[in-house]
């Protein structure tokens, strides 16, 4: 995510998956996105990956 165009194409396809998704945040500057979900990482990168951005796994936090 290099501009707010690629930031809104992230943002649309978790909008579209908002019933999986409990909450997200993108920050484009440091072009990460924050994501609460019952689905599992490879899941979300997957979601993200329909919008032809590379996508990289940092962390994961269970509660």
């Amino acid at each position: 995510m290099t501009c707010e165009g690629c930031s809104g194409a992230v943002e649309r396809v978790l909008n579209k998956n908002k019933d999986k998704i409990e909450t997200f945040s993108i920050n484009l500057k440091d072009q990460r996105v924050k994501v609460k979900s019952a689905l599992s990482a490879d899941e979300v990168l997957e979601m993200i990956k329909k919008t032809g951005k590379d996508t990289e796994h940092v962390s994961t936090t269970l509660c």
